[in-house]
């Protein structure tokens, strides 16, 4: 499927109209929920603060907190996604699917629960330290065997260490129930009663990670032609690869310490965004930020008021928007990036066998009459 925009014009246009979705996304946030607001009691309540409004102390509280909180934390778990998507060559690719964010909780829990952590400063670096091992762990485990890192393993390896970290997490609950209700806070996964005194501590390290993820849209292009072929254009795939995981856990580790386990929204955008402007990672971080922010917005404006008063836990919602997504891409998607995979293998070795140049790709070895050990074609120069 050809993307939506191809002209650097087009992409343009495209940027500019996810950012005014992103204003009304912003406006609905702020507007609607149990307290009716209107567009002239939030113009005033920025303009003219009044602390006997019960809309203006609402607007500003609660709705605004919650609407930033929401936005950031949307817009990092998407890049995150398309990040570890493009690290691993798997469609798949997640915080959430691959173990990162129940790794983050757990390690959260054992803060509040056995150490009695309080501050929220030392329960971000929790976070990020159950990011961190959770990533390398799934990535280690994907990586054992004689073939390597493949999709399927990676897969299987987040699936287990999810459940593991999951595992962990309710024992730990079980064996000290005086704990459940301080962290229900992260295990729900929410947005709601946020403050923005919880963003300020993780947000320099999301803003420097996406800040970074912005700017290495043409190394990740060039990885993604082939760990061979990047290293012979001389890239330093071991840093590349390297920085792609501490931006990764950095942005997932910072969401889970701030919103809890928000599930499946980098699993959702970055495929949505590759609609539009294709795999060119130099367009495609910054509409994942965008859309990301987007998602996150509206799904929360969604679980207000669906059963209002009451609502919907935020990541219950992202769960019933992101789990048909999920299926539909391990049937649909994945054959295809075997297909793709497959297709840019075989043109390697014609590179090869034409010899127009030399390229001794995955598990090749090229002479004047080429043989590929892989597909087991040959082919004449």
């Amino acid at each position: 499927m050809f993307p939506l925009f191809t002209k650097t014009s087009g992409k343009i246009y495209g940027i500019v109209g996810l950012f005014i979705l992103l204003m009304l996304a912003c406006v609905s946030s702020m507007i609607f929920g149990r307290t009716a607001i209107t567009l002239q009691d939030g113009m005033d309540a920025f303009r003219h603060y009044d602390e006997q409004s019960i809309e203006h102390i609402v607007l500003l509280t609660e709705r605004l907190p919650r609407t930033v909180i929401a936005a950031v934390v949307g817009a990092s778990l998407a890049v995150a996604g398309a990040l570890m998507q493009a690290l691993t060559r798997n469609p798949l690719a997640s915080p959430s699917v691959f173990g990162i964010n129940a790794g983050a909780i757990f390690f959260i829990v054992i803060a509040i629960v056995v150490l009695s952590v309080s501050s929220l400063n030392t329960m971000m670096w929790f976070g990020f330290a159950g990011a961190a091992i959770a990533a390398a762990i799934v990535y280690g485990l994907g990586s054992l065997g004689r073939d390597g890192l493949t999709p399927i393993k990676i897969v299987l390896a987040g699936t287990a260490i999810t459940a593991l970290f999951s595992s962990f997490t309710q024992a730990v609950l079980i064996l000290d129930g005086t704990g459940l209700q301080d962290v229900l806070f992260w295990l729900a996964g929410s947005v709601s009663g946020r403050t923005l005194d919880m963003l300020y501590p993780v947000l320099p390290y999301m803003t420097i990670a996406a800040i970074i993820a912005l700017f290495m849209g043409r190394a990740v292009n060039l990885l993604l032609t082939g760990d061979d072929i990047a290293k012979g254009m001389g890239q330093n795939v071991l840093l590349v690869k390297l920085l792609m995981g501490v931006v990764t856990v950095l942005l997932a580790g910072g969401s889970v310490a701030v919103a809890g386990s928000v599930g499946l929204v980098g699993l959702v955008v970055p495929h949505i965004m590759r609609a539009l402007v294709g795999n060119d990672y130099r367009w495609l971080v910054p509409y994942s930020i965008l859309g990301g922010a987007i998602l996150l917005l509206s799904a929360d404006v969604v679980a207000r008021l669906v059963i209002m008063p009451q609502e919907i836990p935020l990541g219950v919602m992202t769960a019933i928007i992101g789990g048909p997504f999920f299926v539909y891409i391990a049937r649909k998607g994945g054959r295809k990036y075997e297909k793709d995979v497959n297709l840019s293998h075989k043109k390697r070795c014609h590179l090869t066998a034409n010899g127009t140049e030399i390229i001794i790709g995955h598990h090749c070895v090229v002479y004047i009459i080429s043989h590929c050990c892989d597909c087991r074609h040959k082919y004449r120069q």
